[in-house]
């Protein structure tokens, strides 16, 4: 299938970016726009149907024979009448057929398929306003664009450097801020916490010591007063992810600041601070 290049893509139009106002929530116009993407991708009513009827564990309606209206039509109203984080499974169902297909075809429409799928579903989380974004085939937590920019540099860094435990911390951390229906919050924050730890622990030389004996005993690693800061994060991810009490589950955005500043704080040792220790090793 030939994708069509639409006016606004050829001259680099586009909507702005809505600020993320739905996230334990798929509305209603994103539940139709996801049948409408599947068919664009070469997906039939039939087959759409085997796919969401799979996800949703129900029974394909024997009685629907025509693809349109009635198949169509059966598609449309489990979308329509699901709870919301089916929808977000559905999505990923859909991506993960076409991945399939593509990785059994040699054609090159079948290629560009579930790129299409996902370049599109993605556009319309960000225009809507949804805080969720479609990647490597998982429906994951989307933030902020300096959230998001924050949490890919410190990726592209941790495994440029070799620190792929860190990096895999970091990734398990966006993961649990994306368990669905309800986010896990405290394994979040000490995912985040264990990747800033295991870079610390390189960077220092200490393959033991928490990330609060760290700060303490390397005091030039991170400049002061930000240093004192991050003993502060330090210090409430241990409170809230390891020593949760009942009733003091920490919020959803207090973890994203975490996640947020323990990924820069990577970065920021990644850039300054092993490029001084190689210096240092070569002289």
């Amino acid at each position: 299938m030939k994708f069509m290049d639409r006016f606004s893509s050829r001259h680099g139009f586009q909507p702005p970016e809505a600020e993320i106002a739905v996230r334990n929530d798929a509305p209603r116009n994103l539940r139709g726009v996801i049948v409408d993407l599947a068919y664009e991708s070469g997906f039939t009513p039939h087959k759409l149907r085997r796919v969401v009827c799979s996800t949703l564990r129900v029974p394909e309606n024997p009685e629907n024979w025509s693809a349109f209206p009635n198949v169509d039509g059966e598609v449309r109203h489990h979308l329509d009448s699901c709870e919301w984080y089916y929808v977000y499974d559905i999505i990923e169902a859909i991506y993960a057929q076409l991945s399939k297909t593509r990785s059994v075809s040699t054609d090159q429409a079948a290629e560009a398929q579930d790129d299409h799928f996902a370049l599109e579903i993605n556009k319309v989380f960000r225009r809507d306003g949804i805080g969720w974004q479609l990647l490597n085939g998982e429906v994951q937590m989307r933030g902020p664009e300096m959230f998001e920019e924050a949490l890919k540099r410190a990726d592209h860094r941790l495994r440029d450097s070799g620190r792929t435990t860190a990096a895999n911390e970091l990734q398990e951390s966006l993961r649990d801020l994306s368990r669905r229906p309800t986010p896990d919050r405290t394994g979040a924050l000490q995912h985040a916490l264990a990747s800033l730890e295991c870079v610390m622990r390189d960077v220092c030389g200490d393959p033991k010591a928490t990330l609060g004996t760290l700060l303490a005993q390397h005091k030039a690693v991170v400049p002061p007063p930000l240093d004192q800061a991050l003993d502060k994060i330090w210090g409430f991810a241990s409170e809230q992810g390891r020593h949760i009490r009942e009733g003091r589950e920490p919020e959803v955005d207090e973890v994203q600041l975490a996640v947020h500043v323990s990924a820069a704080v990577a970065t920021y040792l990644i850039r300054k601070v092993v490029p001084q220790q190689v210096a240092r090793a070569d002289g």
